[in-house]
C-alpha cells in the first residue's frame, strides 16, 4: 500500500509529536537487599508517562509482569501496584538463586530500561562449640572451636570468656560447595587454669542478616585443680590461759576431704584440749607446752596441698612488764655513772695533791732549778743540815 504524500507527513508528524513527549519519561529503580527467605519488593517509577507500558523481568530476561498481566507462572511473584507511573512487584520466599539483575522496561521508542540489583543475604546456621571434653585437669591445653556454615557474605566469629572478649583466636573461611556461601570456623586455643572452673565461654556470630541479634552458643568450663589450703587464726596475739581457733580453709575440684592437723609433724599431743572440728582445730587453755608448727593438710584425687601456722603463747606478766620503764636498766646505769664520777674524783685529787708538793718545794731558797723535790730540798738555804727533815713524802 502506498501513503499519499499529505497522510504520510501526518504520520511522520505524529511520531514526532510521541517521540518528543516521551523524551522526558525514564524509569526509576532502586537495588534491593533482602535476607534468604524473605520478601524482596521492586518497584519501577515514572514521572512522566503518556500512557506508555511498564515491564519487570527477571535475571534470566524473563518477562515477570506486563503492566498487570503476569508473565511467568511463579507463585512467589505477585503485583503490588500497576499504574501508568509505577510497577510495583514482590518476590517472596527468595533464595540465594533469585541474586542478580532485574530489568524495568518503558516501551517508548526507543525502549528505555532500569537496572535493580537484588542482593541475597545468607543466614549463618547456628554456631556450635566443639572440642571441649569434661573435665579439663589444671595446666592442660584446651582447643575449642566455634564453626558456622551458610553465611553470605562470610560471617564474624568472636570468642568471649565471662563476657570479656578473647583476642588471640584462629579465623577460617572456606566456600560452601553452592559457591554462593560460605563456612567459617575460629578456634580459642588455652591452658586450663584454676580460675577458669565455672567460667562461661561464648562463641558470638555477627552477619548483617541477623539484624543486630547474634547468634550465640555457650560452654561452661570444669577445671579439676588441686586442693589450694590456707589457716585462719582467731587470736593474733595468743596468752597463757586464753583459747585460740584455727580454720584450715581448702579450695580444690573435686572437693577436698576432711583436712588432717598435725604439731610438728607429729599427731596432735593433747586431744582433750586440742579438738578438730571437720575443718576447725580448737586449743583451749593455752600454755607455752602449745608454742610449736601446726599443719593442715587437704587432699582430693588429683593431689594434695599443705600449709602451717607457727603458734607462739605469750606469758601475759612478761608483756605487762614490758609496758613499764625497765628498773633494773636505770639501777645499773646509775651505778656505772655513780662509779665512773668516784674514780674521776680519786684520780683528780691525787694530781692535786702532787702538783701542791712540788710548788711548795719549788718555793725553797735556791732550788729553783732542782730537778726534783729531793734535790730542791738539799739545795734549800740552810745546806744540807736537816736535809732529811725537810724531805717530803709522797703517797
Amino acid at each position: 500500500m502506498r501513503l499519499k504524500p499529505g497522510a504520510l507527513l501526518r504520520f511522520y508528524s505524529l511520531c514526532g509529536i510521541l517521540m518528543q513527549g516521551s523524551q522526558g519519561q525514564f524509569p526509576l529503580t532502586q537495588n534491593v537487599t533482602v535476607v534468604e527467605g524473605g520478601t524482596a519488593n521492586l518497584t519501577c517509577r515514572v514521572d512522566q508517562n503518556d500512557n506508555t507500558s511498564l515491564q519487570w523481568s527477571n535475571p534470566a530476561q524473563q518477562t515477570l509482569y506486563f503492566d498487570d498481566k503476569k508473565a511467568l507462572r511463579d507463585n512467589r511473584i505477585e503485583l503490588v501496584r500497576a499504574s501508568w507511573h509505577e510497577l510495583s512487584i514482590s518476590v517472596s520466599d527468595v533464595s540465594l538463586s533469585d541474586e542478580g539483575q532485574y530489568t524495568c522496561s518503558l516501551f517508548t521508542m526507543p525502549v528505555k530500561t532500569s537496572k535493580a540489583f537484588l542482593t541475597v543475604l545468607g543466614v549463618p546456621e547456628k554456631p556450635q562449640i566443639t572440642g571441649f571434653t569434661s573435665p579439663v585437669m589444671e595446666g592442660e591445653r584446651m582447643q575449642l572451636t566455634c564453626k558456622t556454615s551458610g553465611s553470605k557474605p562470610a560471617a564474624d566469629i568472636r570468642w568471649f570468656k565471662n563476657d570479656k572478649e578473647v583476642k588471640d583466636v584462629k579465623y577460617l573461611k572456606e566456600e560452601d560447595a553452592n559457591r554462593k556461601t560460605f563456612t567459617v570456623s575460629s578456634t580459642l586455643d588455652f591452658l586450663a587454669d584454676r580460675n577458669d572452673d565455672g567460667a562461661v565461654v561464648s562463641c558470638r556470630v555477627d552477619h548483617e542478616s541477623l539484624n543486630s541479634t547474634p547468634q550465640i552458643a555457650m560452654q561452661v568450663l570444669e577445671i579439676h585443680y588441686t586442693p589450694l589450703v590456707k589457716i585462719i587464726s582467731s587470736n593474733s596475739w595468743p596468752e597463757e590461759g586464753q583459747s585460740i581457733i584455727l580454720t584450715c580453709e581448702s579450695k580444690g575440684k573435686p572437693v577436698p576431704e576432711p583436712v588432717l592437723w598435725t604439731k610438728d609433724g607429729g599427731e596432735l599431743p593433747d586431744p582433750e584440749r586440742m579438738v578438730v572440728n571437720g575443718r576447725v582445730l580448737s586449743i583451749s587453755f593455752l600454755n607455752k607446752t602449745d608454742n610449736g608448727t601446726y599443719r593442715c593438710e587437704a587432699k582430693n584425687p588429683i593431689g594434695r596441698n599443705s600449709t602451717e601456722y607457727v603458734l607462739i603463747v605469750h606469758d601475759p606478766n612478761a608483756l605487762a612488764g614490758q609496758t613499764g620503764p625497765d628498773h633494773a636498766l636505770i639501777g645499773g646505769i646509775v651505778a656505772v655513772v655513780v662509779f665512773v664520777t668516784l674514780c674521776s674524783i680519786i684520780l683528780l685529787g691525787r694530781y692535786l695533791a702532787r702538783h701542791k708538793g712540788t710548788y711548795l718545794t719549788n718555793e725553797a731558797k735556791g732550788a729553783e732549778d732542782a730537778p726534783d723535790a729531793d734535790t730542791a730540798i738539799i739545795n734549800a738555804e740552810g745546806s744540807q743540815v736537816n736535809a732529811e727533815e725537810k724531805k717530803e713524802y709522797f703517797i
